[in-house]
């Protein structure tokens, strides 16, 4: 290698770093804007639902409380490996808030997927668009009720002595009141009905916005064609919201292992004879902490909970993958 061989490529060694650097810098001046605009969203994302997670180290302690300082307290306390854990589960309500709380989801998630791409269709069928917003409207208000009142409400139609139902509807049918609150038996009917009613005009409106976004093309091709309305749901409109469907489907699968409080606490009032058919992984951790105390525990089914959903979710990303890769979300 000649002399200025070496030297033109010493040259051109010493100069990828500056032509590296002038990248960057132009990268940081085009974008740098853009993170700075990110950058708050990712801290509140950073302090609410990660640093949180630090808690979870709850779960593998014995909380002692040593002094007026909890963070202290926590310090303070012995590791018990999974002592927790292992109470949990060799306690016999390990199974039945486990058994209640993957069947109401399951049931949830199938109700709003069936019931809510159903409403959408209708909604873009109805000629008359008014009517068809006055529909949608109050069909979402349900959404925004709280919990509190819907539990009210619920307990207007069911209340023993004064409820809608005892009063007038069984009476119609010849049939005795029912004490609602003290039979197990209709719950598993009771709950999917309040959660459909209260959460599917959310559902169907994600889904109708999907369904207007269809190019109208593609209809009237199909009805060119001699394809009836039937033929074009099934072949043009499922089809094209499918990616939304999955979607929708993987942020409920998720969260099966997570139950709405308010529906199983406050629509329930908490019944303990209906615990049976009613008590869920959420249920029974504020139990287990409010009335016994044991943090311990209840951070080891809070735990539990996440790392089977996280587990759930990769599951199921994993067998859309293998069906339809380009619906897969990650």
């Amino acid at each position: 290698m000649t002399p200025s061989t070496e030297a033109a490529e010493a040259a051109q060694k010493r100069a990828v770093p500056k032509v590296r650097a002038k990248q960057n810098i132009g990268y940081w001046r085009k974008y740098g804007v853009f993170y700075i605009m990110m950058a708050p969203g990712l801290l509140v994302l950073l302090m609410n639902n990660y640093l949180p997670m630090i808690g979870s180290l709850i779960a593998f302690k014995q909380i002692e409380y040593t002094s007026a300082s909890f963070v202290q307290s926590f310090l303070d306390s012995k590791w018990v490996g999974w002592a927790n854990f292992d109470y949990l589960f060799s306690t016999s309500d390990a199974w039945t808030i486990t058994r209640n709380t993957l069947f109401y989801n399951a049931v949830f998630i199938v109700l709003n997927l069936v019931i809510g791409v159903s409403l959408a269709l209708l909604f873009n069928a109805m000629r008359n668009r008014r009517l068809a917003k006055f529909h949608q409207t109050t069909m979402f208000l349900p959404y925004f009720l709280s919990m509190v009142v819907i539990s009210y409400l619920v307990y207007a139609f069911l209340n023993p002595e004064i409820g809608i139902i005892n009063k007038v509807v069984l009476p119609w049918f010849g049939l005795d009141a029912i004490d609602w609150y003290t039979e197990s038996k209709w719950w598993p009917y009771i709950l999917p009905i309040v959660n459909t009613w209260k959460g599917i005009g959310y559902y169907a409106v994600i889904f109708l916005a999907a369904i207007i976004g269809i190019d109208n093309e593609y209809y009237e091709a199909a009805t060119i064609d001699g394809a009836s309305k039937w033929r074009q749901i099934r072949s043009i409109t499922l089809p094209l919201i499918r990616p939304v469907i999955i979607i929708l489907t993987f942020l409920q699968i998720g969260r099966i292992f997570y139950s709405d409080f308010g529906l199983f606490f406050q629509v329930t009032r908490n019944s303990g004879i209906l615990y049976d058919t009613t008590l869920v992984i959420d249920t029974y951790v504020y139990q287990g902490f409010i009335v016994s105390g044991d943090i311990g525990m209840s951070s080891a089914a809070g735990l539990y909970q996440a790392v089977v959903g996280f587990a759930l979710v990769l599951v199921s990303n994993l067998v859309i993958r293998r069906i339809s890769k380009d619906d897969a979300l990650f």
